[in-house]
């Protein structure tokens, strides 16, 4: 019995990953392509699972990540000091390419 519930864990992570990675699921429905890039104030940190990004401005910033292969993450605000973690680059190839502005959706 344990082997089939880590057999099915390992099979529901490959499947959560396949479609956060996908690239219908990088867009939400009412979020706008990124626009102009991100303030030089907002940071970010990659890797293939996750990317951090980091507000160091005094304002709320509202950001996506930027994929190379033309992809975006949902639009999402933070506030001065908030750290936010979106889908990393993946196994594909791609790579975050920078941070844009963007605008949240508001639905």
């Amino acid at each position: 019995m344990p082997h089939l519930l880590a057999h099915a864990a390992v099979t529901a992570a490959a499947t959560l990953t396949a479609l956060l990675t996908s690239p219908a699921a990088s867009h939400a429905a009412d979020d706008a392509p990124p626009g102009t890039p991100a303030p030089d104030c907002v940071h970010h940190y990659a890797d293939r699972r996750y990317t951090t990004v980091v507000n160091d401005c005094d304002t709320p910033v509202s950001v996506t990540v930027v994929y190379s292969d033309g992809r975006w993450a949902p639009c999402r605000t933070l506030a001065p000091r908030d750290v936010a973690t979106f889908a990393g680059y993946g196994f594909d190839g791609s790579r975050v390419t920078g941070l844009g502005n963007c605008l949240p959706g508001t639905a």
